[in-house]
């Protein structure tokens, strides 16, 4: 059940609300910035350790201990709770609309360029910092700019994401 609320500029957009939506609401912001905030700091730690060996703080080699980065992953939430959002809404948003085909088309570039490029490049930085011996010496340094690239770009295609959300064109 859902009631639906008049915003008071000049749009007059409809604003669905409840219970469910706003569960659902809080859910998928929060998945998105969990998610892509764990790909911002991946990113910001894989430039901290593109410096070399010598340079990696204990806090970097925790960081880039081996398994798998979870809290990144939950990024996959977020396209399955804005569907749950778009049909909560009563139909006041629809899969057809700017925002939600726009945030759709950025969230999956993000998730392709972050399984293509930044999650093997973060396994293979762990792999590096946990010991595996180093054909090339600069092999960490490309790794680290690689995954920092990506982290970067990802994080700009979220903030697009976040702006189309909230202005909803």
């Amino acid at each position: 059940m859902y009631t639906v609320e008049m915003r008071p500029d000049s749009l007059a957009t409809s604003v669905p609300t409840g219970p469910s939506f706003d569960l659902l609401l809080v859910a998928h912001v929060a998945s998105a910035f969990i998610g892509f905030g764990v790909v911002a700091i991946t990113g910001i730690q894989a430039f901290r350790a593109r410096v070399g060996f010598a340079a990696l703080t204990p806090g970097l080699r925790r960081y880039f201990r081996p398994g798998t980065n979870w809290l990144g992953r939950v990024v996959f939430l977020v396209p399955v709770l804005g569907a749950a959002l778009v049909l909560d809404s009563g139909g006041t948003f629809g899969f057809g609309d700017t925002f939600v085909v726009a945030g759709i088309v950025l969230w999956a570039a993000s998730a392709v360029l972050a399984e293509i490029v930044l999650w093997p490049g973060e396994r293979h930085i762990q792999a590096l910092v946990s010991g595996e011996p180093l054909a090339d010496p600069g092999e960490l340094e490309r790794s680290c700019r690689r995954a920092s690239l990506a982290a970067a770009a990802i994080t700009a295609m979220f903030v697009a994401a976040v702006v189309l959300m909230v202005t909803r064109p």
